[in-house]
């Protein structure tokens, strides 16, 4: 029932922003203004198919042997009910947006959506973040308070923007800017805001050889996120170097979501590996890739889940994106519809994927849901 509540809300939705264009449409046609014509985007694409589909599959009886001399026992057991949502063979592109980013060094890095057709995005050599429209127009600029580029954004429930420049955590509402947190020993990487209104920070320390996720409600610090049952670490220290045949990287690209069951997921680029702990820090289990003989080597970039609890993972290298289901089981890649370094990720309320090209500067929204 709650799925099928789901999606005729998504229905009704659709419906009526069908609707407000059919009158938006029939306004432009008695217009005498050539400027509003020429403006017009068609909206076809966006509407060609209802909110996604699924298939459930009902629950199963397996009854157990009974044993006549036990009191107590069980009859038999049930399987889960299982909702299944298609995915597309080929994702359809539905926008396709060219930021103002560009040149060697100022690449795009990270999208955030504020609605489904509203998204800031930061880039990797500016201090400037921008909200853009689906038709590529910005309608909001922020410059981050210290002139340093944004290290990463994220938006939160009430729709405020939140980023990270040097070692602060910064609010953004409306034209005010206001420090949330502030660190000394520690550099922040990647921020994400929760279902709870807390932010969640991934941060390596000065020395690079710890690396740690903080829950902070408000600016008080209320988790902390490092090692696993057994002591380990659960994430790879900053510190290390990975090297290739010509350069040497030193890696501080680390990500992180929450999941909508409250898991934690966190793409580690030097382990390559996606860790997946439980909203109480257990390690839950760590995906590495499918095993190919064909792609490079996997590197998780940017890291997004939707509203079915799927993993959506950036294969920056290999220009594809990983879908990986709650458990950690591989579900398929996409890889077939032209995306160029995919870096950023960020998935709206109705289950479409925005996605942050690094080469190209160019953020994508695909729809992958039947």
């Amino acid at each position: 029932m709650a799925a099928i509540d789901q999606q005729e809300d998504a229905i009704k939705q659709t419906i009526n922003k069908i609707t407000q264009v059919i009158l938006d449409l029939k306004r432009l046609l008695d217009t005498n203004d050539v400027c509003c014509v020429f403006e017009y985007t068609s909206r076809t694409e966006e509407f060609r198919s209802l909110p996604a589909q699924f298939q459930v599959t009902l629950p199963t009886f397996t009854p157990h042997e009974i044993n006549r001399e036990q009191i107590y026992q069980q009859i038999g057991a049930l399987s889960k009910l299982v909702i299944a949502y298609p995915l597309l063979d080929e994702p359809r592109i539905l926008a396709d947006i060219q930021t103002e980013c560009g040149g060697l060094l100022n690449r795009l890095r990270s999208v955030s959506c504020l609605s489904d057709t509203e998204l800031w995005t930061c880039g990797y050599d500016v201090n400037v973040m921008r909200l853009y429209s689906l038709q590529g127009e910005v309608q909001k600029s922020v410059q981050t308070k210290s002139g340093k580029p944004a290290q990463d954004i994220t938006v939160t429930r009430r729709g405020d923007l939140v980023y990270i420049d040097d070692r602060s955590i910064n609010l953004v509402r409306g034209t005010k800017i206001k420090r949330l947190i502030k660190l000394r020993e520690w550099r922040p990487l990647s921020v994400c805001s929760t279902s709870s209104g807390d932010l969640l920070v991934i941060m390596t320390s000065d020395d690079d050889e710890q690396t740690k996720v903080v829950r902070y409600s408000g600016t008080k610090q209320e988790q902390n996120i490092q090692w696993d049952g057994e002591g380990v670490p659960l994430y790879s220290s900053s510190g290390e170097f990975y090297s290739t045949s010509q350069y040497i990287y030193q890696c501080h690209y680390k990500y992180l979501c929450e999941n909508k069951n409250l898991d934690i997921c966190v793409a580690d680029w030097l382990a390559g590996a996606v860790v997946v702990v439980s909203a109480d820090g257990k390690l839950c289990f760590r995906y590495t890739d499918p095993p190919s003989i064909t792609r490079r080597p996997f590197k998780p970039h940017g890291i997004t889940t939707d509203s079915k609890a799927n993993i959506l993972i950036a294969d920056c290298w290999n220009h594809s994106i990983h879908i990986v289901d709650q458990d950690g089981q591989f579900l398929r890649y996409i890889d077939n519809c032209g995306l160029r370094s995919p870096w950023g990720l960020s998935v709206d309320p109705k289950d479409n994927l925005f996605v942050a090209e690094w080469v190209t500067c160019k953020i994508k929204k695909l729809q992958y849901f039947k």
